[in-house]
């Protein structure tokens, strides 16, 4: 049966069902900035990129439009061979100003030469000509160099002029007299001080260190040899380049400076032996020049090079000294140089501080025969590389070491000292036991000092052989010299192997019962046992005889039952 509509009803529900839109809600427009984000724009990508991988634009969260691009890797280039660079724009040119600059300067000399031979002027008229032409062959440069297009062959003729004016100073001074030799040198100088200052203005390090070497070049002419003119004018010139080299750091400047004045100095000391002050000059000269360019840059490999071979005149000097005053000599340089270590600890600080080690080597075999001070030396500077924990230090102390321990065996504690039974003087005696000391010192101090600095491994066997070799090498001679010392003659001789077997015991005792905790002593202990053994069956048993032979065996047998016997509860109560 149908119900009756109800209006009412019907009313209510299409009051409740919410309006139904005729047309799209239009969007309401933004409002427009007038002012820039404080964002930055995301970066842009170069002109071209082009996505390098496939997943480039498909994995980035951003529009790959704003994606920064990585740099593609470049490919090896191997570096241009002599055709390629001959072949480049502008070679030719290059080629062609320097060498028509040589021969330029080749016609000059021999245009003078021609000269002479043939009369034409006379001596004053060639050297002001050959002035002239110097000088406009410089001003031409100059005039060239205002164009980037002409710098080529401005800095080909310039090069050529300064030549011209050092070959010119050179003939007015060593071929015409004009000018005496410290005139000439001085014009030498200023004629290098201009091209230094031509050289900082163009901003051309091979201007200036050419100008450098041809001076240096030139001025052995004038002084006719190696003499102590010679020398002081190229320190001279090594001082006046100190102005460019603070502003420009220019190493091969800093090489054309230094190389000359030293060799030289040193040429000239070994020829005549009283140049030991300007020797003396030299050294502290390029020494502290050194150490003051490399405070701008510590890592310069040439300024170190320059600081390290600073001390050589020096030392050259000490050779032709007598033998006092030459240890005095090397010996201060040692401690000057040394006495720079601690306060400098940039690279030139090293440097200089293993100069000073050559030094005091040099002074120390000097002075003294024999290696006991070497040794002596070696054991100071191993404990001076453990408490400054510096690697150079500790590498003087192995070479002193070395050096000074094959100079005590040969010399003091030999080898038939220890085997051939024969009378000694108590100095020789005296001697033999201070070597023996110290080279039982060193052998300990040098493993010691390298185990602390962890150079030495205790799991490796190998580095500690040469040292464990060398301190019973010490220890024999100590015990039997001091024998010796006590009882002289054969019966010191049969008690000092008798004891010397005996401590080798002992000592692969205290070894053995330090190793059970590490490898490498209980290995050492164990080798020194079998030295023991095998000296007394091949050594003692045939050498020795009487209470010299028991003794040995049985101080020996003794010692090694106790230490069995104490090994053993030790390993195995751990």
């Amino acid at each position: 049966m149908l119900q009756p509509s109800r209006p009412e009803a019907d009313a209510g529900v299409a009051q409740a069902s919410p309006p139904q839109p005729t047309q799209p809600a239009q969007t309401q427009p933004q409002p427009q900035l007038s002012h820039p984000t404080t964002q930055p724009p995301p970066p842009q990508p170069f002109p071209g990129y082009q996505p390098s991988w496939p997943y480039d634009a498909a994995r980035r969260p951003y529009p790959a439009q704003y994606a920064y691009p990585y740099p593609a890797p470049q490919p090896y280039l191997p570096p241009p061979t002599l055709g390629e660079r001959l072949g480049k724009e502008g070679a030719g040119s290059r080629w062609l100003a320097w060498i028509g600059g040589a021969v330029t300067l080749l016609g000059i000399v021999l245009l003078l030469v021609l000269a002479v031979q043939r009369g034409w002027l006379g001596p004053l008229p060639r050297v002001l000509v050959a002035a002239a032409f110097g000088a406009v062959l410089v001003a031409g440069g100059a005039w060239l160099h205002r164009k980037p297009a002409g710098r080529t062959g401005a800095f080909a003729l310039a090069a050529t002029g300064i030549a011209t004016l050092y070959l010119d100073a050179i003939a007015a001074t060593s071929l015409y007299e004009f000018l005496p030799v410290p005139a000439g040198l001085a014009t030498g100088l200023v004629i290098a001080v201009g091209g230094l200052l031509l050289a900082v203005k163009w901003d051309s390090p091979l201007l200036a260190s050419s100008v450098v070497i041809a001076c240096g070049v030139c001025a052995p002419v004038i002084t006719r040899g190696f003499t102590a003119e010679l020398v002081t004018f190229l320190l001279i010139l090594q001082i006046a380049t100190t102005p460019v080299q603070l502003r420009r750091s220019w190493w091969s400047l800093s090489l054309a400076a230094a190389i000359p004045p030293l060799t030289t100095s040193m040429i000239a000391t070994a020829l005549h032996t009283q140049h030991t002050v300007v020797a003396i000059a030299v050294s502290v000269v390029s020494a502290g020049l050194s150490l003051i360019f490399l405070r701008r840059n510590e890592n310069d490999p040439y300024l170190l090079s320059v600081l390290a071979a600073a001390p050589l005149p020096v030392l050259v000097a000490a050779l032709t000294l007598p033998k006092h005053q030459a240890a005095l000599l090397a010996g201060g340089a040692a401690v000057v140089l040394v006495a720079t270590w601690p306060f400098v600890r940039n690279p030139s600080g090293a440097v200089a501080g293993v100069a000073g080690l050559v030094a005091a080597l040099q002074a120390t075999v000097t002075e003294f025969d024999g290696g006991s001070v070497l040794l002596g030396e070696a054991v100071a500077l191993a404990f001076a590389a453990r408490y400054t924990r510096n690697r150079y230090v500790l590498g003087g102390s192995l070479f002193f070491g070395v050096l000074g321990g094959v100079l005590a065996m040969s010399s003091d504690v030999t080898p038939a000292l220890l085997v051939i039974p024969r009378p000694h003087t108590t100095t020789d005696l005296l001697a033999a036991l201070a070597a023996a000391t110290v080279l039982l010192g060193a052998a300990v101090a040098w493993p010691w000092a390298a185990a602390r600095l962890e150079i030495l491994k205790p799991a490796k066997l190998l580095p500690w052989i040469p040292a464990g070799l060398a301190a019973l090498y010490g220890a024999s001679g100590l015990v039997l010299s001091a024998s010796l010392l006590a009882v002289p003659g054969r019966s010191g001789f049969l008690l000092g192997h008798a004891l010397i077997t005996v401590s080798w015991t002992i000592a692969a005792l205290a070894l053995l019962l330090r190793g059970i905790a590490i490898v490498a002593l209980r290995v050492i202990g164990l080798v020194l046992v079998a030295a023991a053994l095998a000296k007394l069956v091949l050594f003692d048993l045939a050498a020795l005889d009487g209470l010299a032979r028991v003794g040995a065996f049985l101080g020996a047998g003794v010692v090694l039952l106790v230490a069995g016997s104490r090994y053993a509860r030790l390993v195995a109560s751990r």
